[in-house]
Formats: C-alpha cells, structure tokens, sequence
C-alpha cells in the first residue's frame, strides 16, 4: 500500500510540474514585444489616490524606442484595468511638450502619470 501511496505522490508531482512548464510557454507566448524585445513591465499607485500611478520597465539596455513605449503601453494597461479609461494626464512634462515625460534609473525607465476618468 505504501508503494501505491508513494507512486500516487510521484505522478501528482509530476502532473502538477508539467502544468507550470505548460503555463510558463502559455505566458511566453502571450508578451508583448517592443522592436522584438521583452521589457518586463510594472506599474501601480503612488498614493492611495490610485489615478496617480508609476509604470515602469527593465531592460531598457536593449533600446530606448522599445522602452519607452513599452512603458507607455504598462501605463495604459494600468488605467484601462483599473478605471476602464485611456486617457492620461502625464507628469513633469514641460510646458508646451507632449507626454510623457521618462525617467531613466540604471536599466529601469519609469513615467508618471494620472488617469483621466472623466
């Protein structure tokens, strides 16, 4: 009986390794590629004000275009998701410039930024 226990235990490990290999191909191919690269994306609320937020992405080493408009497309996701809108009143641009306005730290580009619900 035991050895039936321990095959049970192996074949679930197995079941269950071969899920997460499968996932991880599923999210591989659902990234979205900027001049044909990954930029690994994050964003999210500055305050408890959540229409001012932050988006920012890694890897911007592998080109500035493909960064800034990754960055661009995660600041987006976060007000779409968040309030259904994709409008967005950017921060720190100077006068009579369009937005965004980047920030660059190491290999991370970031731009700030508050969705427009109205």
């Amino acid at each position: 009986m035991d050895h039936l226990t321990g095959m049970s235990r192996l074949r679930g490990v197995a079941v269950a390794a071969l899920m997460i290999l499968v996932a991880g191909c599923s999210a591989r191919e659902e990234r979205m590629l900027f001049d044909g690269n990954y930029y690994p994306a994050d964003s999210g609320a500055v305050s408890q004000d959540r229409l001012d937020f932050t988006a920012s992405v890694t890897r911007a080493s592998q080109g500035m275009d493909g960064a800034q408009r990754a960055t661009v497309h995660e600041a987006t996701r976060y007000c779409v998701n968040t309030f259904g809108t994709s409008r967005i009143d950017w921060a720190n641009v100077p006068a009579g410039s369009d937005g965004p306005a980047f920030a660059r730290n190491g290999d991370r580009v970031s731009a700030s930024g508050r969705c427009v619900i109205w």
